[in-house]
């Protein structure tokens, strides 16, 4: 049985989950992921740029790449361009990857772009708030709320971090530190994930069951949980989610890994986007 409260805490988790993804910076705002080659890259809707960007003036400016992969940005004369809310001539841009610092953001009238590290190598990552993603999106459909699928888990934690690859829609590897598994038992069989942690006070699954490709989105869905609290996890499968990459190509997602391929049919949680076309 799901306590009212339960079922107020999934619905306000799905209530956030619309706000962040529909706000005018969010998933459904991004028109581009333009890879930076080494060396200056003239940006701006011109069809004559290095980069030929789907919003903004014809000439943007030029982001030039150095050797040691810092991105040093110079706007273009009268683009308009403002720099983490400033007029500058000159700027180093902070990438997504970078310590303590939030990327610097790069805006021009409705758009803007930041600088993300993936694999070595730098992109921008190019958001509008009038993207047709976002003035056309047709919303979240999930599966009904459904008790059984809160599932209170068995946590076993590693010590030292276990290392588990998870590939992404850009055809990378990319190694994650798992501090340890959740196992629990549905329909008689037992079953495991293996969560990473980004933040201090959550764990982070990236997992895929008999519904994806179907009902579901085929690469993945995502689900965060709080940490385990004396030896057990719970996971409510109704608060999964569908990552970005459903909602555009611009996303460098990652892909569920085969340890946390369920044979089970998870029916909980977002039902893939009835406006993908990709």
């Amino acid at each position: 049985m799901l306590f009212p409260s339960e079922a107020a805490s999934v619905e306000r988790a799905r209530a956030e989950r619309l706000s962040l993804l529909t706000a005018p910076g969010g998933w459904l705002s991004l028109v581009g992921l333009e890879w930076l080659q080494p060396g200056p890259n003239r940006l701006g809707s011109s069809p004559d740029n290095d980069i030929v960007l789907k919003v903004g003036p014809e000439r943007l400016g030029v982001a030039t790449l150095d050797e040691q992969g810092t991105v040093v940005f110079e706007p273009a004369e009268g683009s308009g361009v403002l720099v983490d809310g400033r007029d500058v001539e000159r700027a180093v841009l902070v990438d997504d990857a970078s310590p303590g610092q939030a990327a610097t953001e790069v805006r021009f009238g409705s758009a803007h772009f930041f600088v993300i590290a993936r694999d070595g190598r730098k992109a921008l990552r190019v958001k509008d708030e009038n993207a047709e993603t976002r003035t056309g999106f047709q919303g979240l459909d999930y599966f009904p709320i459904d008790p059984a699928w809160r599932v209170v888990a068995d946590w076993v934690p590693f010590d030292p971090p276990m290392e588990l690859e998870m590939g992404t829609v850009l055809g990378t590897i990319e190694k994650e530190k798992v501090p340890g598994k959740a196992v629990f038992v549905r329909e008689g069989k037992t079953f495991e994930l293996y969560p990473v942690q980004e933040t201090p006070d959550a764990l982070f699954f990236v997992f895929a069951d008999l519904t994806s490709g179907k009902e579901t989105y085929g690469a993945a869905r995502f689900l965060d949980t709080p940490l385990a609290k004396d030896g057990k996890l719970v996971i409510d499968f109704n608060e999964a989610r569908n990552p970005p990459c459903v909602f555009t190509p611009y996303a460098t997602c990652q892909l569920a890994p085969p340890e946390n391929r369920l044979a089970v049919r998870v029916t909980a949680g977002e039902l893939n986007y009835r406006g993908a076309s990709h």
